[in-house]
């Protein structure tokens, strides 16, 4: 008797649950951008909920909560209900985050991976007004002028692991100035209040083509098809090879119905040739996938950027 009554009651507690994976969307959906609107978090996220909110006939609202290197954004997605009805849509400093800040979340515990959205390289971008033409002008720019300044959008962010690990490689010093998103950064590189930047592509791509920035490298093992005349690090003699990824993530214990009715639609929308393209106009790479193979990429990824932050000494004061 005992152990029926115990069955019982678990099937009592499932029920809710089904019931409400069944029912899911009947309200409106947030999506949690840690970072302001224009860089390349919120672009992607805005290319996503658009389709979302036709196929699931539910408004998707973008928050933009920004701050503390995005950990304001991280944690909000964390700490909320895991009701299906928040979405947190992040970029892989969420992986790094907690090797470099004081954080009130575990990735590995707190958020359950959906699907990794798009890669995208990280890119050295810099003022015309500074000179140099190349990753190795600006190596001999910076030994005759050690602490240029660069910017990115925070400090522990793949931005700012990128340039400290080029800065390494290369036997030169550069000084970090950290912005609270991309866009910030990049109205002050192209206003030439600094004249170097270590950024994400999506937002560099209209002042490259407008000839307002030069862009000298990026990080992936090979050229992003949106930034073909932009040579890697590795063409330019760093050995150096880092992809930049955008994910969707939900508050640990959102029912599976769930996470997997929302990495379907997400997997229809990236098959989408315009959404593609959208995502290839601003060098993000649209990618898609299973939930479980976006969770060995988050794995994989906090793992490395636990070494990458010891062996740069990235630590937030």
């Amino acid at each position: 008797m005992t152990r029926w009554r115990g069955f019982i009651a678990l099937l009592a507690l499932a029920i809710p649950i089904s019931t409400q994976a069944q029912e899911w969307p009947n309200r409106p959906i947030r999506f949690i951008v840690p970072y302001p609107a224009g860089g390349s978090t919120d672009v992607g996220a805005r290319v996503i909920g658009d389709y979302l909110s036709r196929a699931l006939g539910q408004q998707i609202v973008v928050e933009n909560r920004t701050g503390g290197s995005g950990n304001i954004g991280f944690e909000a997605g964390a700490r909320s209900a895991p009701d299906g009805y928040t979405v947190l849509i992040a970029p892989d400093q969420v992986a790094s985050a907690p090797h470099v800040f004081k954080v009130s979340f575990d990735p590995l515990k707190d958020l359950l991976p959906v699907i990794q959205l798009s890669r995208q390289p990280v890119v050295l971008a810099v003022h015309p007004k500074l000179g140099v033409n190349s990753v190795a002008e600006l190596v001999a720019l910076a030994k005759q002028r050690p602490g240029l300044s660069y910017a990115t959008s925070g400090i522990g962010s793949q931005q700012h692991m990128t340039a400290e690990w080029f800065a390494q490689i290369a036997g030169i010093k550069l000084d970090h100035v950290p912005y609270r998103g991309g866009a910030q950064a990049i109205n002050d590189l192209v206003a030439g209040h600094v004249m170097i930047g270590s950024l994400g592509s999506t937002p560099l791509i209209p002042h490259y083509k407008a000839g307002t920035l030069k862009l000298l490298a990026q990080t992936t093992a090979a050229r992003s098809p949106s930034l073909p005349d932009v040579p890697t690090y590795e063409q330019a003699g760093i050995k150096l090879v880092l992809d930049q990824w955008l994910g969707a993530f939900v508050p640990a214990g959102t029912p599976p119905a769930i996470v997997a009715r929302l990495n379907n639609e997400m997997n229809k929308a990236l098959a989408e040739a315009a959404i593609r393209e959208s995502f290839l106009q601003s060098a993000q790479e649209p990618v898609g996938g299973s939930a479980e193979q976006f969770l060995r990429l988050v794995r994989e990824d906090f793992a490395k950027y636990e070494r990458l932050a010891k062996d740069l000494n990235i630590k937030a004061n």
